[in-house]
């Protein structure tokens, strides 16, 4: 029998921070996302009570799909076409045109209380994404200055994942994959000197970390 013990060192466990965002293109290019402040991701479930005869007898959890938040203070030019402002000729931009999907990924960091944040990180990998940008706010230049954020709302379609519900978000933890498995997904979807980045299909991310 053990009996529990708390505030062990390196239990203390948090999650600040996030780098590495990457866009990557229907057409299968992949580029670095400058800038990212925040991705506010949506997780919310719907839950539904059942009652029989006045007596509830079941509770039940509807988890939902992907949405988030992003703010940046910039962004790859490409987002600006994904979103629907297709350039018709250099420097004409035609606005308000059809959006198109694109794969995302980014990376928020882990910290414990010993070795502070850079005690590990979690890969997000987001497919199938539509974006749409919030409403712009152009203010007139005073005696202070400070940069204006963009921000857009996403919302994905999900895949089909053997054996588990739909999804369009999975995440990789450094943490917990070994480090061969972790340099597998990292030198697939960030690219190495002999290839280029790309965002694997489910069947790849498997055999990538198993």
């Amino acid at each position: 029998m053990t009996a529990l013990v708390w505030d062990q060192p390196g239990d203390h466990r948090y999650e600040a921070g996030i780098d590495r965002g990457v866009l990557y293109s229907p057409g299968g290019s992949a580029v670095p996302w400058n800038g990212l402040v925040s991705v506010s991701e949506g997780r919310s479930r719907e839950l539904k009570s059942y009652y029989l005869d006045g007596v509830k007898y079941l509770d039940y959890s509807v988890p939902g799909a992907y949405s988030a938040k992003v703010q940046a203070f910039t962004y790859p030019e490409i987002l600006d076409e994904l979103i629907g402002n297709h350039e018709l000729h250099l420097g004409l931009t035609v606005h308000d045109q059809r959006a198109s999907c694109f794969n995302l990924s980014y990376r928020t960091k882990i910290g414990n209380d010993t070795d502070g944040e850079n005690h590990g990180y979690n890969i997000h990998l987001i497919y199938n994404v539509l974006a749409s940008q919030s409403d712009p706010t152009f203010n007139t230049i005073g005696e202070s200055f400070s940069s204006a954020t963009f921000e857009w709302t996403l919302v994905a379609v999900p895949n089909s994942p053997s054996g588990f519900r739909p999804s369009s978000h999975f995440s990789a933890d450094s943490t917990r994959l070994p480090s061969d498995k972790l340099a597998n997904l990292e030198n697939y979807i960030y690219g190495t000197s002999s290839s280029d980045p790309a965002m694997p299909d489910l069947a790849t991310l498997v055999s990538l970390v198993s």
